[in-house]
């Protein structure tokens, strides 16, 4: 049932990307132009998901687990610490260079485009190296 649960969500949240346009680096990077030709859409998007996450995250906070009977352990949203703003920065940068993030890059893999597959690949290098950093304190 995790599993089906897992695809269905993922399908989702793809075929909402795909159709959203946020699978295309030029919207991101548009967005991101706001001196030149700005692309409000990714606005759009993000406030679309949080209208619908922000239910989702009240009644989980109220209820501890998920439908599915799964413990649910929320972020802590108090604290702000150098990890946090390092991987913010981090991300903004690959993310304004690249005009792709996580999520739109595993549905772009589908696509073929070589960007796709060196984007993926240089994220799964910086979470190795950030897994080491992490588990090698100093």
């Amino acid at each position: 049932m995790r599993f089906l649960t897992a695809l269905v969500a993922g399908v989702l949240f793809g075929g909402g990307l795909l159709l959203s346009g946020m699978t295309d680096p030029a919207n991101v990077l548009g967005f991101l132009d706001v001196s030149g030709e700005w692309r409000p859409q990714l606005a759009l998007v993000m406030a679309g998901a949080a209208l619908v996450a922000a239910p989702a995250f009240r009644i989980v906070r109220r209820r501890h687990r998920s439908l599915l009977g799964e413990p649910v352990t929320l972020p802590d949203r108090t604290r702000i610490d150098a990890h946090l703003l390092t991987g913010a920065a981090i991300f903004g940068v690959g993310w304004g260079i690249a005009g792709i993030c996580p999520g739109p890059g595993i549905v772009l893999l589908a696509s073929g485009e070589s960007v796709a597959w060196i984007f993926m690949a240089a994220t799964a290098i910086g979470l190795l190296i950030t897994g080491r950093l992490r588990s090698n304190p100093g």
